[in-house]
């Protein structure tokens, strides 16, 4: 009886040893016996391989007329409803078979049957084509324990019924003997050439291998076997159960391709490749259907009719007539053909899709021999961390029997020795491995981890864990799955000890908490940020900048918020305080508030904070870019500071695409409205006489070049869009999915998207700073190789930055009429000291003067003056700092990540930029809009199959009278739904 005190003990140490949390999930939770699944990744991944299938089928069979004339294919459906007799479902199966013979490398010498059922059914109608009881020279040797000896017991029913049923055919046929089988007095083992010879064996049959106990031949054994066939090869056979070692053959590629043309394989292929009906294939040398041939003429029992390999030669004489493999259901290699057809009724789209899976599979992960050598590497990776594992052992104990497909795996775990727990613990660590999950004694319940299925050892084998590893897995997978054992036993462990203990009256105190990172902050002090910028543009009662939405968000938030500096010494503790001091401008006056760390974080907009600002929580810039925020403070291992650094792009973007749309406008329609105006209320306008005065052009078709993807530059394709222009888009190559997806073109170059635009926008910033040349990349960007590209009397919009186009380029575009109009957003400042002005909107200044009438020109306002996009990233800003102290979560993190936060990833305004995981999981949580969203996809993904299957054109418009209508509204209502729900 363990104690209570060990007990307590080892349920904190089970915490301790998972409190950093869940491993990470495997790639398909799937290990049972072979690969069995077709191993993709996911749910969605699964429903694209369907229509992958889909797609495959129908490219590769297809209907032919009388004339030979392609008239479509044959689809998933129309195979499915019952076309298992003629085209195409005779050539499915002929393909099948060519392909699985060519790839598991069989020579062409060796025939392939084709039958029903599983393992066993292929082991049984194999053995008893080959064995006959009435020849009483005939010996057969079993790598597998004698069943109900002492050295079969832990192999339970299903490992002693391989031998079983040879006895028994025996057993009960009137010329057997069962003294002719011999059996392994160690399984898996293969005697050496002399010991079988001399036991007068004629028939090898391979079943004590892998399935059950992990194990898997030496090469020795191999060796063996293949001088022992070799020594007599017309009166030498053996049979293997390839179930697990098709793909798992841990041995030199000589040895791996003499087993395959020497032995008689069978193989369930629902297992070996991932189809999805009961069927095997078995392969045999022409000795062995020589055999056969023979064992027809005085057979010693009715061979069931699952696998007929010998049928009559007269179809009118089923009886008593000859019989020959010849009319089998064989495929012969040498010919390319089936020798004869199959008795039972084949599921076609099986056999397609077993194809299928093995071109892909190939495709994926190359040869047969890489991946026997991608299984040799997954059972190197699992030896190497179980040797490190304190928990776990490996129950095939000599490294060269451990199989290669199979790893059967037990814990040891001393302290626990005598409690009874053990049984109880993998129970329980099967669960949370599973779906299912563990509920603990007080109610709490504790999610499944869906990452490992069906790894259950066999009944009386010495493990606790048995799982497939074989080729197919990535060896990091295979880690995974050992990881999330270890995690889910010690979690089990944790929770079947709170059983044990409130049975005994003794219920722990501690809570079982799963992954629970809590808050990050030291309660015991208060924290402290500066706003140095206005976050409120709209004047309220008291005729200045209205703070007030702000104010309130940051006190839902259980902020306090104070107008003016603060002292830290006498805020509340455990509290974030907020002071706002928005005419805080001067860095003179910055520093003396915050050189010697008296603000944990700062916020601001457009105030530059100055180098020597020392914060030591984080700062976050209202607005897209950070080049005002010059603190040394931000950065991270290599960066030299403590703090992160964020910004809030996104929430102006509206504002400035709409401002340059604006732009836009006042030039394209080329209509003087004021004149017109003017004229009608001077009374000096005729509609029928004067109007075909003003021609004007309309911007619709209009081509507009927007260069940059970011929130702006994407919102102004957009609303370019409604207009029906032209939008060209260039933009980092890693962009280019997203802006085709829109419906917009991509320009892989600068030049491509400025070639005879209309109108041109850069939206990309100032870029990096490149320290060796003293300026940021993008400065003149638009230059003059780019204007002269345009169109003649093009309009340029630049709501970015000032220096992005060069201004004597375009002074000399403005003098040829290549550039009719330019609009122009940029910082302009008064310098008091030289009473002139400064700043990115100078230069543009002196060609307003030059070229009058031709230029707009704002001082920066096109976004920064609207109160709403102002309050909206100012709350935002708020939250980010929020969660930077309180959690060490940074969203939008500029720079580098400082140790100690974790990366939440970007953040945008919804509707605005590529929507995050957590915005598209705030959507999708709405499980209207989930269940419509699937409805309306597939029912446009049957509509647009269906069209794309249909051979002619009158087979489209049959389609589109009955369901056109449907598919014209599920796209508009899907489009609908996408806009409603934010994106």
């Amino acid at each position: 009886m363990t104690s209570i005190a060990v007990l307590r003990e080892e349920r904190l140490s089970a915490l301790r040893l998972t409190a950093a949390g869940k491993p990470r999930r495997t790639a398909n939770p799937f290990f049972g016996v072979g690969p069995i699944t077709d191993l993709t990744l996911d749910e969605v991944d699964a429903r694209l391989l369907r229509f992958e299938f889909d797609a495959w089928l129908e490219s590769n069979y297809r209907k032919l007329d009388d004339r030979g004339n392609d008239i479509g294919p044959f689809t998933t459906a129309q195979i499915g409803r019952s076309m298992h007799r003629g085209y195409p479902a005779d050539k499915i199966l002929l393909d099948m078979m060519r392909e699985i013979h060519r790839y598991f490398g069989f020579p062409k010498t060796n025939q392939m049957a084709v039958g029903l059922g599983g393992g066993h059914s292929g082991f049984t109608a194999c053995l008893m084509h080959l064995m006959n009881a009435s020849d009483d020279r005939q010996r057969v040797y079993v790598d597998t324990a004698a069943p109900e000896t002492a050295a079969a017991a832990s192999g339970g029913f299903f490992r002693q019924s391989w031998g079983a049923q040879l006895l028994e055919l025996h057993r009960y046929s009137k010329r057997g003997d069962e003294r002719r089988i011999r059996f392994a007095t160690e399984e898996g083992t293969m005697p050496s050439p002399d010991s079988l010879r001399g036991m007068g064996i004629q028939i090898v049959v391979g079943v004590g291998h892998e399935t059950t106990g992990a194990t898997t031949y030496t090469s020795q054994d191999i060796a063996n076997l293949l001088e022992w066939l070799r020594s007599d090869p017309e009166n030498h056979h053996a049979v293997l159960d390839a179930t697990s070692l098709l793909g798992a053959m841990p041995w030199a590629d000589h040895l791996v391709r003499e087993l395959v043309a020497r032995t008689c394989m069978f193989m369930p292929f629902q297992k070996a490749i991932g189809g999805v009906s009961g069927y095997f294939v078995a392969t045999f040398t022409p000795a062995a259907l020589r055999l056969i041939e023979r064992n027809q003429r005085d057979p010693s029992w009715a061979i069931p009719r699952q696998l007929k390999i010998a049928v009559p030669v007269d179809a009118r004489r089923p009886l008593s007539g000859e019989r020959s493999v010849a009319a089998g259901p064989i495929y012969d290699p040498q010919a390319d053909r089936m020798l004869g057809g199959v008795i039972n009724t084949y599921s076609a789209l099986a056999f397609a899709e077993t194809t299928f899976g093995l071109l892909r599979s190939e495709r994926r992960l190359g040869r047969v021999e890489d991946v026997n050598r991608r299984s040799t590497a997954n059972r190197d990776a699992i030896d190497g961390w179980v040797a490190r594992s304190a928990l776990f052992r490996l129950c095939v104990t000599d490294p060269e029997r451990r199989g290669a497909a199979v790893t059967l795996l037990k814990v040891v775990d001393p302290a626990l020795d005598g409690s009874g727990l053990h049984a109880r613990i993998i129970a329980r660590s099967k669960q949370l491995l599973g779906y299912e999950g563990i509920t603990y004694p007080d109610g709490r319940h504790e999610a499944g981890l869906d990452v490992a299925r069906y790894v259950n050892a066999f009944p009386g084998s010495p493990g606790d864990y048995r799982a497939w590893i074989g080729g197919v897995r990535a060896p990091d997978d295979v880690v995974a799955l050992l990881e999330n054992l270890q995690y889910a036993y010690l979690r089990a462990k944790a929770a079947v000890i709170d059983e044990e203990l409130a049975r005994l009256g003794e219920p722990s105190d501690e809570q079982f908490e799963v992954d629970d990172r809590g808050r990050g902050d030291d309660a015991g002090r208060s924290y402290t940020v500066l706003i140095a910028d206005l976050i409120g543009l709209k004047f309220g009662p008291d005729k200045t900048p209205d703070h007030s939405e702000v104010q309130a968000h940051i006190e839902a938030r259980g902020g306090v918020f104070h107008v003016g500096p603060i002292c830290r010494e006498s805020l509340e503790p455990g509290r974030v305080h907020f002071s706002y001091q928005p005419d805080l401008s001067v860095e003179a006056h910055i520093l003396r508030q915050t050189e010697k760390g008296q603000y944990d974080a700062v916020i601001a907009a457009a105030t530059v904070i100055p180098q020597g600002a020392v914060f030591s929580e984080g700062g976050v810039r209202i607005g897209a870019g950070t080049g005002n925020m010059q603190s040394s403070s931000w950065g991270g291992p290599n960066g030299g500071g403590v703090a992160p650094l964020m910004n809030t792009p996104s929430f102006n973007s509206r504002a400035t695409a709409q401002m340059a749309l604006k732009a836009m406008l006042k030039v394209v329609p080329d209509l003087p409205v004021d004149e017109l105006h003017q004229r009608v209320i001077d009374g000096h306008f005729d509609t029928g006489r004067n109007l075909r005065d003003f021609p004007t052009e309309k911007i619709e078709g209009k081509k507009v070049a927007i260069i940059g993807y970011g929130n702006i530059g994407s919102e102004l394709a957009k609303l370019c869009k409604a207009l029906r222009m032209r939008i060209c888009v260039h933009a980092r190559p890693g962009h280019r999915e997203w802006i085709e997806a829109e419906g917009f073109r991509y320009a892989p170059t600068l030049e491509d998207a400025a070639r005879g635009a209309d109108f041109i926008s850069p939206h990309t910033g100032l870029g990096a700073f490149n320290k060796a040349e003293g300026r940021f990349a993008n400065v003149g960007l638009i230059n003059g190789e780019i204007l002269s590209l345009l169109n003649d009397g093009a309009v340029v919009i630049n709501y970015d930055r000032g220096e992005i186009v060069d201004a004597a380029a375009l002074a000399a575009a403005l003098e040829t009429g290549k550039v009719r109009h330019v609009a122009v957003d940029a910082d302009i400042f008064f310098d008091g000291q030289t009473s002139s002005f400064v700043g990115p909107m100078v230069p543009y200044r002196d060609l307003a003067l030059r070229f009058p009438g031709r230029l707009e020109l704002l001082p920066h306002a096109a976004a920064d003056t609207d109160h709403p996009s102002r309050v909206a990233g100012a709350k935002q800003a708020v939250d980010q700092i929020l969660n930077a102290i309180l959690g060490r979560r940074v969203v939008n993190r500029k720079g580098e990540l400082p140790v100690g936060y974790v990366d939440g990833g970007p953040c945008t305004v919804a509707g605005i930029g590529k929507p995050s995981a957590g915005r598209l999981s705030e959507i999708m949580a709405d499980r209207t809009t989930l269940e419509e969203g699937r409805r309306l996809s597939e029912r446009l993904a049957a509509i647009y199959g269906a069209l794309s299957s249909a051979g002619t054109e009158e087979a489209r418009k049959e389609i589109l009278s009955s369901h056109g209508d449907q598919l014209a509204k599920s796209a508009a209502r899907l489009n609908s739904l996408f806009q409603q729900s934010g994106f």
